[in-house]
């Protein structure tokens, strides 16, 4: 049974582990830039949720009230075509927001990938505290642009890239997004299942279970676990990501 369970504001457990100043979102991205004052603001307006691995945090049609920030863990953001088949739009990591999109309701379901927390505030609150503080505005601008330029790419590699190509390009990229939970040079860490990349990458998972051992017999990468690859060779990952020979 999927499980979504909102914690009490008041709660001890959200003071010690979950509070604005101690988040582990706080450094990550947005929350980053947030003065003090305005960050007492924010964690009085958040409602922290606790998700289950498969939980649904917001569905895809639903009316859309809240806006929501990843305090932990990894989510999956997708659609579904009119075939019924699953399109990935995007894997967000703490620190991450959903739900920033002006409209009545949510146009893409979200999932955690993993036991994930969540903040949760009201849209109209969240923008009153957002129009008080213009490096908060900033931020959410800022991120926003970076947003709009990662749907570029992913254009781009749907749209343009082989097989092999997409998927050095997104061994390359994600480290990126996933910046909460470092590791040595050239480690990646999949939270997600090959059929998600899969779904991410616009292929069959035989095509993703192909392409990575072929990358694995040409030496580029070596799997470490099934949710954990080393880049051996990062100079020929970014050369087949960019279709050099």
């Amino acid at each position: 049974m999927l499980a979504l369970l909102s914690l009490p504001l008041g709660c001890a457990g959200r003071r010690l582990e979950q509070a604005c100043p101690s988040c582990g979102a706080v450094a990550m991205r947005v929350c980053g830039s947030t003065a003090d004052a305005s960050l007492a603001r924010l964690e009085a307006l958040a409602e922290p949720i606790l998700l289950d691995a498969g939980a649904v945090l917001i569905r895809e049609g639903d009316e859309a009230p809240h806006i929501f920030n990843i305090t932990s863990g990894s989510v999956r953001v997708f659609k579904r075509l009119p075939n019924g088949r699953r399109q990935i739009i995007g894997f967000l990591f703490r620190g991450d927001f959903l739900g920033l999109a002006i409209g009545d309701a949510y146009v893409f379901t979200a999932e955690a990938m993993e036991p994930s927390s969540v903040c949760r505030f009201r849209k109209a609150a969240f923008r009153a505290l957002v129009q008080d503080d213009p490096p908060l505005e900033h931020a959410l601008l800022n991120r926003t642009s970076h947003e709009l330029a990662a749907a570029q790419n992913q254009m781009l590699l749907l749209g343009r890239k082989t097989a092999i190509e997409r998927l050095a390009s997104f061994l390359l990229d994600l480290p990126n997004h996933d910046l909460s939970r470092p590791a040595g040079a050239g480690h990646v860490r999949l939270p997600m299942t090959r059929g998600e990349i899969a779904d991410y990458l616009g292929l069959t998972i035989e095509t993703v279970s192909r392409s990575i051992t072929r990358l694995k017999t040409q030496g580029v990468i070596r799997l470490v676990s099934q949710t954990d690859i080393l880049v051996e060779r990062p100079d020929l990952l970014r050369a087949l990501a960019e279709g050099e020979p």
